[in-house]
C-alpha cells in the first residue's frame, strides 16, 4: 500500500523482472509529486495521517492513471483509515493471490495490464464470483490463448456488472 493509496502489489511494474522500488525510492523510482507534498507536510507514511486530506494535489493525481488505476486511491485511503492498515493489507493480500492466479494460469502474455487494472478496480467479491465463474469453464485441454479469453470475458462481465470501465484513463496529450 503506497502513500497515495496505491495498491502496489496490483501494478504491471510491480510484477515485471526488475519491479519497482516503490515509494522508496532507489534504481527505477520514478518522480513522484505526492512524495514531494508529504515531505512538504511532515512526512505522514499515508496521505490520510496528512492534516489536509484529501489534498487537491491528491484529487487531481486520482483524475488519471499511470500504470495502475487510481481511481480508487482516495476511497481506498479513507478505507485504511477508517478500518485500520491490517484490514487494508488483507483484502489487497487476497486481491494479489487472485492476480498471481490469473498471471501464472491465464495470461498469454498480452493480458497483464488488463488483469492488474481489474483485481485493482473490481470489488473482491465480484472478483472471487468471476474466478469461480472462470474456473467452471476452464477445461484442461484448452490452450492458454483461449484460457485468457475466457479471463477477460469473465472480468469484462464483472466489471459491466459493478459498472466499471477496465481501462486505463490516461491524461490527454495537448497540442503545442
Amino acid at each position: 500500500f503506497s502513500l497515495c493509496g496505491l495498491h502496489c502489489g496490483l501494478c504491471p511494474i510491480h510484477h515485471m523482472e526488475r519491479g519497482c522500488p516503490g515509494c522508496g525510492g532507489g534504481a527505477g523510482h520514478q518522480s513522484c509529486g505526492i512524495i514531494r507534498c508529504s515531505l512538504e507536510h511532515g512526512a505522514p507514511e499515508y496521505c490520510f495521517q496528512c492534516a489536509v486530506f484529501p489534498c487537491e494535489r491528491l484529487r487531481n493525481a486520482a483524475e488519471f492513471d499511470s500504470f495502475v488505476p487510481h481511481r480508487n486511491s482516495i476511497a481506498d485511503l479513507e478505507g485504511a483509515r477508517d478500518l485500520g492498515l491490517s484490514a487494508c493489507r488483507a483484502e489487497q493480500a487476497q486481491k494479489e493471490a487472485i492476480l498471481q492466479e490469473l498471471l501464472t494460469r491465464y495470461n498469454d502474455g498480452r493480458r497483464k495490464s488488463l488483469f492488474c487494472t481489474a483485481v485493482c478496480l473490481l470489488e473482491l467479491d465480484k472478483l472471487r464470483q468471476a474466478m469461480v465463474r472462470l474456473e467452471e469453464r476452464v477445461r484442461p485441454e484448452l490452450e492458454l490463448r483461449a484460457r485468457a479469453a475466457l479471463a477477460v470475458e469473465e472480468l469484462q462481465a464483472a466489471a459491466q456488472m459493478q459498472g466499471v470501465e477496465l481501462k486505463l484513463r490516461k491524461k490527454p496529450k495537448y497540442e503545442q
